[in-house]
């Protein structure tokens, strides 16, 4: 059957006419706050004496394809609309401030430059991040405490794989305030930026090796609805093996007869559960709709347990942070953090 022109005014369907639009449908350039944060980091890699231009195009997630010096930008940051369907659906927007973008798009183009000159072919490009013929892991197991990466990405993601852990760095080499060599003063990964800015060095000026900037999976080719699309990152994103929490809840709730007139766990945890999943992902860099999940079942097992509030709220509050944040740090210590990259 053939489908029918997306209505002029799309811009006000609301989410569920909205969630059934196609992909290839949206029609979306690259202006506005997206163009002048790539102008950004195009003036951040002239400045670093990257003598190619990083080609940039609309897909459906964050991603520079294997060879490629091409970086595709997520299709939401290219619309405010988009971006508030983004956000109703996964419970942020990855990128969408202006300070979250640039560290992403300083890590792509990290991988650019990197295809761009075959850097990953040096011996001790090798030696130093590793073989880039790693396999990727569909999930990792970061130490927090290490000091041989750098922190740029949350999650410390340089840790998920060699060619990360390049990118990584390059992010770090290139932003101009970072002041790397303070920064990483007596950690062994400041000699992982020492060797970057020699490597950096020796290509500035140069032209590339490879110029290879065709679009991959670009936005007016996927044909899945938006519906199908979240439907699909929603379980990417989501918990494959949730638990239960009863002696960690009982530390703040309890089903004693004393506590009948106070208010229920179940209310509780819903009533600060939107902010306590923001401030847990941002300690742990774990996506918020990951951390959703593991507040929704202890609400469910809350309501299951009947299950009441058992301290000051305040004191609840703040206990309970700490507990969901020792939970979502479990689950990533278990290999449950996915490589996203």
């Amino acid at each position: 059957m053939r489908r029918l022109p997306l209505r002029t005014d799309w811009v006000d369907l609301d989410d569920e006419a909205l969630l059934d639009v196609r992909m290839a449908d949206l029609p979306l350039e690259i202006e506005g706050t997206l163009a002048a944060r790539l102008n950004q980091l195009r003036s951040e890699l002239d400045a670093g004496g990257i003598a190619f231009p990083v080609h940039f195009y609309l897909s459906d997630e964050w991603f520079t394809p294997d060879g490629s010096t091409a970086v595709a930008v997520p299709f939401y940051l290219a619309h405010p609309r988009l971006a508030r369907l983004e956000e109703a659906q996964m419970l942020e927007v990855e990128g969408g401030e202006h300070e979250w973008c640039m560290r992403i798009l300083r890590h792509e183009s990290g991988h650019a430059v990197d295809h761009a000159y075959r850097l990953r072919l040096r011996q001790q490009r090798r030696r130093i991040f590793g073989s880039p013929a790693r396999p990727y892991p569909e999930f990792y197991t970061p130490k927090p405490y290490s000091k041989r990466y750098v922190l740029h990405l949350d999650a410390w993601y340089a840790q998920s794989h060699p060619d990360e852990d390049f990118a990584e760095t390059f992010a770090v080499w290139l932003t101009p305030t970072s002041e790397w060599r303070q920064r990483y003063a007596g950690w062994p990964a400041l000699k992982k930026l020492e060797y970057m800015d020699a490597l950096m060095r020796s290509i500035r000026g140069k032209p590339p090796r490879v110029l290879n900037a065709a679009d991959v999976d670009p936005l007016r080719r996927l044909r899945k609805t938006l519906r199908q699309h979240y439907r699909n990152k929603r379980r990417y994103y989501g918990l494959d093996h949730p638990g239960f929490y009863d002696r960690d809840l009982r530390r703040l709730f309890s089903e004693s007869p004393e506590y009948a007139g106070n208010i229920t766990a179940a209310q509780f945890l819903s009533r600060i559960r939107r902010p306590m999943r923001r401030l847990v992902s941002g300690w742990t860099g774990i996506y918020q709709y990951t951390i959703d999940q593991v507040l929704e079942d202890m609400i469910a097992r809350s309501r299951e347990l009947r299950l009441r509030l058992a301290v000051p709220e305040e004191q609840a509050r703040q206990e309970f942070a700490v507990l969901l944040t020792v939970q979502a740090m479990n689950y990533l210590h278990s290999g449950g953090h996915r490589v996203f990259l």
